[in-house]
C-alpha cells in the first residue's frame, strides 16, 4: 500500500453531470474513511479533488446546482495517481472537445497518471484527444452509437457497465461511475473494503463490468400492472425455481393463457424470453464472480443443464458461457 494517499482527480467538462462527479467522489472519500478506521495512524487511502475543465473554478452542473472546483486544469499542480473525466450535457461536451488546450492537457496527463478513465460522456473527451484509439471503451447507452460512428478506431462496447483496457478505464452513464470507482477501490485495497463502501452507500457491490447497461431488471417498472411488476421481481429473486408459464401463472393467480397474453402486452416480451434473459444475466455474474463450474452455475440458475445454458447464452449474448468467462478473465489480466 502506498505510504501517501493516492491522489484522485475528477475533471469536469462544461455543464457536467453532477452524479458523474459526486458518485465517484463519495466512493473514494468513504473508502478512505473505512481504511483510516481500520489502520490507525495510517494516512488516508485517497485524496480526492475536483478540477474544472474551463478557465475558472465555478461550475454550473446540468441540473442547475453550482460546484466549486479546487482548481482549473490550467492551474492544476502536480500529477494525480488516477484521473477520471466526468460526463455532461451534449452542449457542454461539445464545447469541451473543441477546447484544444484542454485536450492537450489530457494528452500530457495520460503519460504520467497510473490510471486514466472516463465516466459517461467523458469518453468523448478521451476519444477526441486520441487516447482511446485502438482500445475498447463504453459510454452512456444512448451515446454508444454516436461514439462508434464518430471515432471508428474505438471498439465500443455498448453492453458494458465499464471497460478496462490497459490503464484506460471507461464507464457507462451516471451511476455506473460508482461501479467503476468500487472496482478501482477493490483493485487498490481489496474486496472487503469495496464491500464496506458499497454497504455504507447502500449500493449493489460492484456490478460486473460486462453486465448489460439495459438489463432485464431495468424493465421491472415498465409494466403498468402491479401484479406483473411484482412477478418480474419474484422471477429475478427465484431463478432456480420452476419458471414455466404454468408455474408463473399460478404465482400471478391467473390462467396460463390469460397470464401469457397479459405479460406480453405489459412487457413486450414473452414470459419465456424474459425468464431466459434473467437467467443469462444471473449466470453471467456468477461466471465472473465465482469459481463455480459451468454445470454448477447452470443448475443454480435454473437452466437444468449446461447444454441448455449454452443454447441460451448463444441466443442472448451470442457467445458460449465458457468463452464469456474466458473473455472476462483475459480483460482482467490485461
Amino acid at each position: 500500500m502506498n505510504r501517501h494517499p493516492m491522489r484522485v482527480a475528477i475533471l469536469a467538462p462544461e455543464e457536467p453531470e453532477i452524479l458523474d462527479i459526486a458518485g465517484p467522489f463519495e466512493v473514494f472519500v468513504t473508502a478512505s474513511w473505512f481504511y483510516r478506521a481500520a489502520h490507525a495512524g495510517s494516512p488516508d487511502l485517497y485524496s480526492v479533488e475536483l478540477i474544472s475543465g474551463t478557465g475558472g473554478t465555478a461550475m454550473r452542473t446540468s441540473c442547475g446546482l453550482e460546484l466549486s472546483a479546487a482548481s482549473s486544469f490550467r492551474s492544476f499542480d502536480g500529477t494525480p495517481d488516477t484521473l477520471l473525466v466526468a460526463g455532461g450535457t451534449s452542449k457542454g461536451i461539445n464545447a469541451s472537445i473543441r477546447n484544444r488546450e484542454l485536450l492537450q492537457w489530457l494528452t500530457e496527463m495520460s503519460g504520467s497518471v497510473r490510471r486514466l478513465g472516463s465516466i459517461c460522456t467523458g469518453a468523448f473527451l478521451l476519444a477526441e484527444a486520441g487516447l482511446l484509439r485502438g482500445r475498447r471503451a463504453t459510454t452512456h447507452w444512448s451515446k454508444c452509437k454516436e461514439l462508434a460512428q464518430k471515432y471508428r478506431e474505438i471498439r465500443v462496447e455498448p453492453n458494458s457497465i465499464y471497460t478496462v483496457d490497459g490503464s484506460i478505464y471507461t464507464s457507462a452513464g451516471i451511476t455506473a461511475g460508482m461501479d467503476l470507482s468500487l472496482a478501482l477501490v477493490e483493485a487498490d485495497a481489496g474486496a472487503r473494503l469495496a464491500a464496506d463502501v458499497a454497504r455504507e452507500m447502500v449500493l449493489y457491490l460492484r456490478r460486473p463490468g460486462g453486465q448489460s447497461q439495459l438489463s432485464a431488471a431495468l424493465s421491472l417498472q415498465v409494466a403498468d400492472r402491479r401484479a406483473i411488476r411484482d412477478l418480474q421481481s419474484w422471477i429475478v429473486e427465484n431463478v432456480s425455481d420452476d419458471l414455466s408459464v404454468a408455474a408463473l401463472a399460478d404465482v400471478a393467480a391467473m390462467s396460463p393463457r390469460h397470464f401469457a397474453r397479459t405479460f406480453s402486452q405489459q412487457t413486450g416480451s414473452t414470459p419465456a424470453r424474459f425468464v431466459e434473459r434473467v437467467r443469462v444475466e444471473t449466470a453471467s455474474r456468477r461466471l465472473e464472480e465465482s469459481e463455480d463450474t459451468i454445470d454448477q452455475i447452470a443448475t443454480g440458475c435454473g437452466f437444468g443443464s449446461a447444454d441448455s445454458m449454452r443454447r441460451s447464452f448463444l441466443r442472448v449474448l451470442r457467445v458460449t458461457p465458457s468463452k464469456f468467462r474466458t473473455r472476462l478473465r483475459n480483460r482482467q489480466h490485461r
